[in-house]
């Protein structure tokens, strides 16, 4: 039975490659010409060494589409190309793909072959071997080998494919050598091709290339799309590279492309995110020079950002001047920027006047609009307003969110009403809201001051099963809570908890379990505390030296307190080396210090 399974065996696709090669060798060219171009002394010697070339394993794994493709070719037929006019690839130009692709793998191989593929490769053929061959790099190579080389003037679709493949592998520097022979071989260059290279060069944080390559093509056609430099614009200001996008911007992309109104909201917008409020303004007053007229959002931004540096009175000034035109009209988000600087200056008569306009003037309050208002009327004490206004909220329907509820928390707990904190915390619960980082530190640090460190402790138990992940702040106060309470050993469960979470302990953490265990009287506790806090590279501070050489001091233990002040005064700022610092296993033959 095996027997007969192995004379039956069919024959392999190298195998079939081997016939259908040699078919084509004899039925499509001239042994003798072969032999000539190949530099050989007759056409078996090429013969040969394509198919020595097409028998071995190739290095790199023919992609899926490519597979597809061979295998409707073995069945007969042919293919259109791609954005290529009606071009074809027929029966016998397809495996005469398989056999280049082999061939420049091999690369051994490809002298011995040079002479052929110069008679025989066509762009047709190189489009089909550059996009089997799948590996970036092995594309680029056959680019250049076949364009150099054997003289291939490759086809526009080619190099756009391949500058495209390129840049999704991070091979920059080589799509940009694509894009200059398509230019040099005088190939029209359309937006779209130029934009997606530009915007692969700023995704990749690679700015100076995008310069570059705007000053090769400066006086040539080629255009770019206010879409695309837009999109190059709105990714670098939220990368918060506003000053690398105005740059770009002045320098070269007002060359390419005219920038519209949303170009311009763009860079207003980066510009008032830096505080540069003065250089906003000044485009704001060029928009006219580019043919652009602010809109909405021109103003909302340029009042935002007046209302994030404190400069309500100017902010309050735009209001009115669009309150004044009649092209555009204030929205709930103007008002809502204004109100909100108001609220955060505690200017809260100002902040409710707005409101009631904003109410006259048919604009529906947003929940953020109420949130700002609650928070303020919190902050300054005034929580009958503040309740008064969630009131409102509800009834114009307007759902309260986490920080709705965490405005109100922190209202009544800076009131000293913690046990009405504590209500709104499980109403919260009851509708399915999840505190934030911010709720879960307001209400722990009110329950701390309150004394209610039991209580305290069971919201930092309920955290833990959060996906929040958590800052030191909201850890500290329970920690010094229990270990002024004379806990130590609680504090350490929740600096194990708060490690656990992925929240690494701050200079304040490490000062409190220090003191803490020293005022326990656990000074070699305290010693690997310090010494833990070294090797992590928190630095401490003045007050945790002193702190810690008083406690060293009066436990009787000086030679530790000089070695920590020594080492402190030595660090420059404090700041050397966790080796550098890091106290001794043994400071004399009497005392031993932990590690």
């Amino acid at each position: 039975m095996k027997g007969r399974e192995s004379q039956q065996k069919p024959c392999s696709v190298s195998d079939r490659t081997i016939v259908k090669f040699r078919f084509f060798v004899e039925k499509g060219s001239n042994a003798e010409a072969i032999g000539r171009g190949a530099g050989s002394g007759d056409g078996n010697g090429l013969v040969m060494t394509l198919l020595s070339l097409i028998t071995r394993r190739p290095r790199v794994r023919a992609s899926g589409v490519a597979a597809s493709y061979l295998h409707t070719q073995v069945q007969g037929g042919s293919r259109a190309l791609p954005g290529c006019d009606g071009e074809v690839i027929d029966k016998t130009e397809a495996w005469f793909v398989k056999v280049a692709c082999s061939v420049f793998v091999h690369s051994r191989g490809v002298d011995a072959c040079l002479g052929y593929l110069r008679q025989h490769l066509t762009p047709s053929i190189a489009f089909e071997v550059t996009r089997r061959l799948g590996d970036p790099k092995l594309g680029f190579g056959f680019f250049e080998f076949s364009r150099v080389d054997v003289g291939v003037v490759h086809w526009a679709v080619t190099c756009d494919m391949l500058m495209r493949i390129l840049c999704r592998a991070g091979l920059h520097d080589s799509a940009r050598a694509v894009f200059d022979c398509m230019r040099s071989d005088g190939h029209s260059i359309d937006s779209a091709s130029f934009g997606f290279l530009l915007l692969s060069f700023v995704e990749a944080g690679k700015i100076d290339g995008v310069k570059h390559i705007l000053a090769k093509v400066q006086g040539s056609e080629i255009k770019m799309s206010s879409h695309i430099c837009n999109t190059m614009l709105n990714l670098l200001v939220n990368r918060n590279q506003v000053h690398q996008a105005m740059s770009l911007f002045e320098e070269h992309l007002i060359l390419y492309a005219s920038p519209d109104t949303w170009t311009l909201n763009i860079l207003i917008r980066g510009l008032c995110r830096v505080r540069d409020i003065d250089k906003a303004f000044e485009l704001f007053n060029d928009m006219e020079s580019f043919g652009c007229s602010p809109d909405i959002v021109t103003f909302n931004t340029l009042i935002n950002g007046l209302c994030r540096v404190n400069e309500i009175d100017r902010g309050h000034h735009l209001l009115k001047e669009v309150q004044s035109r009649c092209d555009i009209s204030p929205d709930v988000v103007t008002y809502t920027s204004v109100i909100s600087g108001c609220c955060k200056l505690g200017r809260m008569e100002e902040a409710s006047l707005l409101f009631k306009e904003m109410n006259t003037s048919g604009i529906r309050p947003s929940t953020v609009t109420f949130n700002v208002l609650i928070d303020g009327f919190g902050k300054a004490g005034n929580m009958s307003s503040a309740l008064s206004m969630y009131d409102k909220m509800l009834s114009v329907g307007c759902y309260p969110d986490v920080v709705t509820f965490t405005s109100l928390i922190d209202g009544h707990c800076r009131a000293g009403q913690v046990k009405r904190g504590l209500e709104l915390w499980q109403l919260m619960s009851a509708r399915n809201i999840s505190p934030n980082a911010y709720t879960f530190s307001i209400l722990i640090n009110a329950l701390c001051k309150d004394n209610r460190l039991n209580d305290a402790r069971e919201c930092l138990r309920q955290l833990r099963w959060t996906n929040i992940v958590p800052k030191p702040f909201i850890y500290n106060p329970v920690m010094d809570g229990f270990c002024k309470a004379g806990n130590v050993d609680e504090a350490n469960m929740i600096l194990a908890e708060m490690e656990e979470k992925g929240c690494r302990p701050d200079k304040l953490t490490f000062t409190i379990l220090i003191i803490g265990h020293c005022m326990k009287g656990r000074m070699m506790e305290a010693m690997r505390i310090y010494n833990k806090m070294l090797s992590v590279g928190c630095a401490p501070d003045s007050i945790t030296i002193n702190s810690f050489v008083s406690c060293l001091l009066k436990a009787g233990m000086p030679n530790e307190a000089f070695h920590i002040r020594r080492t402190a005064l030595e660090g420059l700022n404090l700041g050397l080396s966790s080796l550098n610092m890091a106290i001794p296993a043994t400071m004399n033959t009497d005392i031993v210090v932990a590690v």
